[in-house]
């Protein structure tokens, strides 16, 4: 569809998202921070159907962090059995609309069995659907994901002076994902927070002051117009 103030030959093909500001969200309303989490779905599918107006292939969302772990242990089983629910509710909603649904991060120990084979079911459910990539970071580090490419370049035994950009890219979790075009984040907070250092190298970054449950399409919309009016040079000159 045609979004107003957008022009619809330069949509990024890749947007991702930093989904920042559920805990504060709830905090500013006398609830737990749970609650924030749970009111950020509704963001999280307005989002996506804005993924999907716009025409986008690609979108990529930080879900759970490596160092969420680190978070009070009441709201990290709260995320993992939430994260569980939202795909058992959803996914079936998302494979209707032809999104294929994938993640990325370590599949180790700390993630319960229960969510990993949600996990599994929902990857095997929308494999085969091509309209929007649904990207969710579980579990997910962009240190960690270098240092596990690394460690699977030692194990193949790939001489140093063979090793090169490509090479690393192959190894990364997602080696088919384009880089992100845009990347946002929400909550008025501006860093990357260890997501997606390698692929966001040339990213065009945009922070909001809006707290995730409070975002919807029309916030994407605004970060797709921002994103178009600047001038990507990507390390070059501008043709002007």
């Amino acid at each position: 569809m045609d979004v107003p103030g957008i022009d619809p030959t330069r949509i990024p093909v890749h947007i991702a998202a930093v989904m920042d500001g559920n805990g504060r969200w709830a905090q500013r309303r006398g609830l737990k921070r749970t609650e924030g989490h749970a009111a950020g779905e509704e963001a999280l599918m307005d989002a996506i159907d804005g993924a999907l107006d716009l025409g986008s292939s690609w979108l990529t969302v930080y879900a759970f962090s490596t160092e969420n772990w680190r978070r009070p242990v009441d709201e990290v089983r709260y995320l993992m059995g939430f994260n569980e629910s939202l795909l058992v509710r959803r996914r079936d909603e998302l494979n209707a609309k032809g999104v294929r649904i994938r993640f990325i991060g370590r599949r180790d120990w700390r993630v319960p069995k229960r969510l990993l084979r949600r996990i599994d079911e929902s990857i095997e459910l929308t494999k085969k659907n091509r309209t929007l990539t649904l990207t969710i970071a579980f579990n997910y580090g962009g240190r960690a994901e270098l240092v596990d490419a690394v460690r699977q370049i030692v194990r193949e035994g790939i001489a140093a002076d063979r090793i090169d950009e490509k090479t690393i890219a192959k190894r990364l979790y997602a080696p088919d994902m384009p880089d992100p075009e845009l990347l946002v984040r929400t909550s008025g907070e501006y860093r990357l927070s260890n997501y997606l250092m390698w692929e966001a190298a040339y990213s065009e970054l945009v922070f909001t002051d809006v707290l995730w449950p409070d975002f919807r399409r029309e916030h994407l919309f605004d970060a797709v117009r921002e994103y178009q009016a600047r001038d990507r040079r990507f390390g070059g000159l501008s043709d002007e």
